[in-house]
């Protein structure tokens, strides 16, 4: 994979991140959902470096990156928006456009609302909006809160195939670079997933923080919606809500998957490229 390694102190934790398309000057921050990590945008990113820069965090408690010493505090919405902040900050970033995953668009709302208002060019709400459904949150919760341990990593692979299975289609090299990429070894050996548990905390402790709709309202630039098409998370009636309010999102459904589409395929890739294209400089008139 064409990708550079990088790591950042940000609102004094360490951030990782992969680069791609590092020559570009135009860029696409890329941010992935709860209990994942970055380089879930592996494939996404791959076709948008021949055009753009686009960086891909880990948010903290995940993949590479540092974990919270204080998670009641740190493992919220407002904590990661501050997070992003600085992070694009020390990347020179003036403006740029935004992809988000489910949490990873649920930040983005909310900077785009608030620090990085201005900044954000378009963004991008990969099955995500600001209402979510309640019995959805709580299955999230069930899983992400309680990792299970496995002695091997076809084991895991195995679970992952299970819980993602409404990401839609992978190839079998995407579900082992899925594994490998999301997981990390127990003191005993055994292998789990790659995050910290007590990012969960954040539906204990800020029990409203995906309640967004207020901050979604008060958005002036395009907003692109992709919903899946059986998502349990993002409810039809929400997104239908989303086309009347605020920025008045443009909203396409996702055949084939639920929550949420794993932007791994061209079809996928040629909305996302499409709709930044839009608001590129460089792009010619329509």
């Amino acid at each position: 994979m064409p990708f550079t390694s990088h790591y950042l102190s940000c609102a004094g934790r360490e951030i990782h991140y992969t680069e791609w398309g590092s020559q570009h000057r135009e860029t696409v921050i890329a941010w992935h959902g709860l209990a994942r990590t970055g380089r879930d945008m592996d494939e996404v990113a791959e076709h948008l470096s021949a055009r753009y820069r686009v960086i891909c965090p880990d948010t903290l408690g995940r993949g590479l990156s540092q974990w919270s010493p204080d998670p009641v505090n740190e493992y919220k919405l407002s904590f990661y928006v501050e997070i992003a902040t600085a992070l694009v900050d020390q990347l020179g970033l003036e403006r740029f456009h935004w992809l988000g995953t489910s949490m990873g668009g649920a930040i983005g709302t909310l900077a785009a609302a608030t620090t990085l208002r201005g900044r954000i060019r378009r963004l991008i709400l990969n099955d995500n909006g600001p209402k979510l459904a309640e019995p959805a949150l709580e299955r999230i919760r069930a899983y992400a809160g309680q990792p299970p341990a496995f002695e091997r990593m076809t084991d895991l692979e195995a679970f992952l195939r299970v819980v993602y299975q409404p990401y839609g289609w992978l190839s079998d090299a995407q579900w082992r670079r899925m594994a490998e990429t999301s997981a990390r070894r127990l003191p005993d050996g055994r292998i789990t997933t790659h995050y910290d548990p007590a990012m969960a905390q954040q539906f204990v402790h800020h029990p409203n923080d995906y309640d967004l709709w207020e901050a979604y309202d008060s958005l002036d630039i395009p907003v692109l919606c992709l919903r899946g098409e059986s998502s349990d998370l993002l409810l039809p009636e929400t997104a239908e809500e989303m086309r009347t309010r605020g920025p008045r999102a443009v909203v396409v459904t996702i055949p084939g998957c639920g929550h949420a589409p794993a932007l791994n395929v061209p079809d996928q890739w040629e909305l996302v490229e499409r709709f930044f294209a839009a608001g590129d400089a460089r792009a010619s008139p329509a």
